[in-house]
Formats: C-alpha cells, structure tokens, sequence
C-alpha cells in the first residue's frame, strides 16, 4: 500500500518520476525556472566584455550553477525533515564547523574571507547555512515550545541563531548574518511568540547600530571595517559620498533611470557595457535589468518574485506539521528579504549590504542555496496537499 496518498510505492520508473512530481505548486516552480533563466541570459549579455579572452566564462559558469542547483532541487524533494531533524544538534554543530574553518583556512577577496576552495569547486559555507539555520531553529522551536516559557524560548533561539550569524560577520559578510537574523525573526514571529519581545529585540539593535556607526568610532574603537561603514551610510546621500560605494550606488541609479520605460537594450546599455556600473553580474544586476530592459522589464522581474513569495505563503499555510511551517516561514523570509534588500540596495532605498537578487545574480553557492530552499518549499507544499491540514 502507498504511505501517502498518489504515492506509488516500486512500479515502473515512469510511475516513479511521475508520483515524484505529483502535487508540485507549479507557479511556484515555475516563476523559479523562469528567474533562473533569465537571469543566467542576464548574466551572459552582461558579462561579455568582461573577461576579453573568455567572453562566456561567467555565462558557462552560471549555467553549471544552476543546472546543479536544479538537480540538487529535485532531489531536496526526496528529504524527509522529520527524520533528519533527529540529528540537529550533529547539523548545528557542523554548521558552526564549517562556518568558523572558513576563518581559519578560507580563501579571501575584496577583504573578506567567506570561501573554501575545494580544488575547482569554490563553496561558500555561510551561504548553505541559511537553509541549515532555518531547519534547526524550525526543529528547536518545535521541541522546547511546549516545556519553556516564551522568554527563554526566544532567547535560546536567538541565542543559537547568533553564533553562526557571529561568525559569518566576522568573515566579514554583514548582508548574509542580517539574513540569519530575518531567518530568526520570521520562525519565532510564526511559532507565536509575544510581539513584546519583537520590540525589545528592535530596541537593542537600534541601540547596537548607533553604538557600532556613532558612539563606538567617536571613542577610537572601530568595530565595523570603513567599507562596511560606507556601506551602511552612502544611501543616505549617495549624490555627495565620495567614496566607492557612494560611487557604485550613483552608477546604480544612473542605469535604471536611464532605461526608461522600455530600456535601451542589450547593446545601447552603456552603464554596464562600459563598466560604469561597479558588480553588474552580482550585487547590482537589478540595475542592469532596469537598463537593458526598462521599466517594463524591471516591473515583471519584481512580479515574478511576487509570484514566488506568494506562493511560499500559501505552501506555509499548508504545511502538514509544525516543523514544516516554521521551516517554510524561514525559508520565505529568507527569499523575501534578499529581494526586498537587494532591489532596494539597487535604487537607493535601502544600505549596500552586499546581498545578492535570488536567482539573478552570479554565485555557485548562492545559486544552490536558493533552489534547495525551493526544493524543501515545494516537498512541504507536496505533503500538505496529500495529508491534509497542518497538525500541531
């Protein structure tokens, strides 16, 4: 007999794919597929003139990234959280191992070092740990809800949150520790928690951020690096910074406003042709989006990640058990605050973070990340629809 309903247990390798791909939300699928798509074209027309000798090595690259990230995505399917969620504490901890090797044995760039080289393959441990994070603070809450006080509940789930998210800033990598923390944010909002312990979480890093930008500097002690400083402030008043990334958010706003309605085209995108336009395959490929494209191009990106985000609430809602929809709660805060932040970093609305656009940008990591987290969405969504309402 089959465990689940429309599950076929043995039969033909044809019953078997189909029975695999049984009860997917497609639109949630699908709008996946199409972001990546586009965004590996995005990635080529971009890149092109960047590497003379090798037009396609970014192209080529992107291509293998998602290709491996889809494969990676079906199999996700196949997972099953209650099992796995027997060996936390063994999945935290080599979360906190890998994370923390990178400090020791990591290979840097631009100043940071958040890389493991693994003879060809370049893995970025911070990054998978966003999908790991969610699943162990999802499988916490579930086990410690109903024995501790609201309080201590919340505290040790920040708590444990904040040692991978203490680490991965010290690499330095700001924008993926704010990730972590929207991931926190996200489990402990859905699991019920009292909205008093939101607001005194909000005082204390309000406080933090005057600390570490204003009061802390003008003692002589610099906990964040310049450029991270620059970062956080040049928004404010891009069109006077001096600075780099005063000059990257400059250049940003330059190539979506020049794209107008309908953009200029591949060819007529002069901002990141001529590489006016600083990190135009990863952290601003919105802008190039926006200029290639134009308004029109830009606004049907956005509904696209509309489209996904909606449905990751809808799959939340149907999650069949606690655990699945605390999973999906982070999993969707995670999508939804790496859009929000990178579109807004893009037209100067929101800090340089360093945050890459889910699906667009150029990243081996990042790439398989966002389509595992698709994959554990859809197998949640899967079980909801086979085995009915959500249980406690």
């Amino acid at each position: 007999m089959s465990t689940f309903p429309g599950r076929v247990e043995g039969g033909s390798t044809r019953e078997r794919a189909q029975s695999a791909i049984a009860g997917l939300d497609w639109w949630l699928l699908g709008c996946t597929v199409a972001v990546s798509g586009f965004g590996v074209y995005v990635v080529k027309i971009a890149t092109e003139g960047d590497i003379p000798s090798d037009p396609g090595y970014f192209f080529t690259r992107q291509v293998a990234y998602t290709l491996i990230g889809l494969v990676a995505l079906f199999f996700t399917l196949r997972l099953d959280l209650e099992k796995i969620s027997r060996y936390v504490w063994t999945i935290y901890a080599m979360l906190i191992a890998a994370v923390g090797i990178v400090l020791v044995l990591g290979s840097s760039a631009r100043g940071s070092t958040r890389w493991i080289e693994l003879g060809p393959l370049r893995i970025q441990p911070s990054e998978l740990g966003k999908v790991i994070i969610a699943f162990v603070l999802a499988v916490i809450v579930v086990e410690r809800i109903r024995s501790m006080d609201s309080a201590r509940l919340s505290l040790l789930v920040a708590g444990i949150a904040a040692i991978p998210a203490a680490i991965v800033f010290l690499q330095p990598d700001l924008g993926t520790a704010l990730v972590y923390a929207a991931i926190t944010v996200a489990i402990l909002w859905v699991a019920g928690q009292p909205i008093t312990h939101f607001i005194v979480a909000g005082v204390v890093v309000v406080t933090l951020v005057a600390l570490v930008l204003y009061v802390l500097p003008a003692a002589g002690v610099n906990v964040l690096k310049p450029y991270q400083v620059d970062r956080l402030t040049a928004f404010v008043d891009s069109g006077t910074d001096r600075s780099e990334t005063g000059y990257q958010l400059e250049q940003s706003k330059v190539a979506i406003g020049s794209g107008g309605a309908f953009g200029k085209g591949p060819s007529g995108a002069t901002q990141t042709i001529y590489d006016f336009l600083p990190e135009h395959h990863t952290d601003f490929i919105f802008a190039v989006v926006a200029e290639m494209f134009g308004f029109l191009g830009a606004g049907l990106l956005i509904a696209l990640y509309f489209v996904i985000i909606w449905r990751c609430l809808v799959i939340m809602r149907l999650a069949h058990t606690q655990l699945e929809r605390l999973m999906a709660a982070g999993l969707t805060a995670m999508l939804a605050f790496e859009v929000f932040v990178n579109i807004g970093m893009n037209v100067g609305i929101m800090p340089i973070t360093g945050i890459p656009l889910p699906f667009m940008s150029y990243g081996g990591s990042h790439t398989l990340t966002n389509l595992v987290a698709v994959g554990v969405l859809l197998r949640i969504g899967r079980r909801g629809r086979e085995l009915g309402p959500r249980t406690t």
